[in-house]
C-alpha cells in the first residue's frame, strides 16, 4: 500500500467531477481525479442532450462525453482509474482507500453520482444474470435484439429511445402512472420499434432457450410470458455514498461549511439530475476552494 497526500481528491469523473478538475487546473490547484470505471458517468446513457447550451441540435450523451474527455486531454487533466472502497476522516485529513492504495487529501470533492435501485420482488435466474442491466451504455452497440425495460421514468423512456436504433424495445410499467417528461413519452410512443405496456408487473425472469431470457409478468387479463435477449431495470437511483465512513456522514454539514468537503452533481441533486447543473456544481466547488485559499480561510 502506498501513501500520498493530495491538495484535493475528486471522487468520480462524471460531468461534475470533470468540471471541478478542469476549473481547479485553471486555478493552479493540484487535484487528483479518481474514477472506478470510465469517464462520463450517467451521461453515457443519454440518448439526446437537448438542454445543454451550445448544441442547438442537441447532442448524444456519448458524444458530449467524448468532447469532455478531449477537453481534459488538452488541459492534461487525466482521471486515475481506481475504485474508491472507503473514505474516513482522520487527523484533519481525508483517508481514501482504493482498490490499489491508500491516499490522503486536505479536501474532498464527492461527485460519485448515484447507484441503481436493484430489482426486488422478482424471481431472478438461478444461474447467470449477465443479461440483466441497470444502465443502457453497455448495450448501445446492439442490433437486432429484443430488450425489455422495467420502469416509467425519464431513464426508462430515454433508454428505450437510445436502443430503438435497430432493436425492438418493450417498456414495462407496473402501474398506469408515468413519471417521465411528456416529450420523451411522446417520442417513444411514436417510435415503431418501441412498445409500451402499463399495468405490467414482472414476477419472474428465467433462463430460456438459446441463451435468452423468459419474462413472466401479470397484466389485467392474467399472466403472460415472452422471450427477450436483454433486460434493463430502470426503477430508480440513490446517492452513491456508501463508501463514506459513519463519522463523515454524521459530520457532513460541518465538513461542508468549513470548506473541507464538497458534494456536487447527481450525488446531491435528487430530481435535478441534469448535466448543466452538475457542471455548474463542479465549477462552483472549484471556485470556492480557490477563493478560500486566496482569502486565507484554510
Amino acid at each position: 500500500m502506498k501513501n500520498e497526500t493530495e491538495d484535493v481528491i475528486i471522487v468520480g469523473a462524471g460531468p461534475a467531477g470533470i468540471a471541478a478538475a478542469i476549473q481547479l487546473k485553471r486555478c493552479g490547484i493540484s487535484a487528483l481525479l479518481l474514477e472506478g470505471d470510465e469517464a462520463g458517468g450517467l451521461l453515457r446513457n443519454a440518448n439526446l442532450v437537448e438542454n445543454y447550451p451550445g448544441f442547438p441540435e442537441g447532442i448524444r450523451g456519448i458524444g458530449l462525453v467524448k468532447l469532455l474527455i478531449k477537453q481534459m486531454e488538452r488541459l492534461s487533466v487525466t482521471p486515475t482509474i481506481e475504485m474508491v472502497e472507503s473514505v474516513s476522516f482522520e487527523q484533519e485529513l481525508f483517508v481514501v482507500e482504493t482498490d490499489r492504495q491508500i491516499r490522503r487529501s486536505k479536501k474532498l470533492v464527492i461527485s460519485s453520482g448515484t447507484r441503481p435501485v436493484t430489482l426486488s420482488g422478482v424471481e431472478l435466474p438461478g444461474g447467470s444474470t449477465a443479461k440483466i442491466f441497470y444502465e443502457v451504455y453497455p448495450l448501445l452497440d446492439l442490433e437486432g435484439s429484443k430488450i425489455a425495460i422495467i420502469g416509467a421514468g425519464d431513464a426508462a423512456f430515454d433508454y428505450a429511445l437510445n436502443l430503438s436504433r435497430g432493436n425492438q424495445v418493450y417498456i414495462l410499467n407496473r402501474t398506469k402512472k408515468i413519471k417521465s417528461l411528456p416529450l420523451l413519452v411522446q417520442r417513444a410512443k411514436r417510435n415503431p420499434n418501441i412498445r409500451y405496456y402499463e399495468n405490467t408487473r414482472v414476477k419472474r425472469i428465467s433462463e430460456g432457450s438459446g441463451g435468452r431470457l423468459m419474462v413472466k409478468f401479470i397484466k389485467d387479463e392474467g399472466t403472460c410470458e415472452f422471450s427477450i435477449d436483454y433486460l434493463i431495470a430502470a426503477i430508480g437511483r440513490v446517492p452513491n455514498i456508501g463508501y463514506l465512513s459513519e463519522k463523515i456522514q454524521g459530520r457532513m454539514e460541518v465538513l461542508m461549511s468549513s470548506g473541507l468537503l464538497y458534494m456536487i452533481g447527481d450525488v446531491k441533486n435528487d430530481i435535478y439530475r441534469q448535466t448543466s447543473i452538475a457542471v455548474g456544481d463542479g465549477v462552483r466547488a472549484a471556485m470556492d476552494i480557490y477563493l478560500r485559499r486566496e482569502e486565507g480561510k484554510e
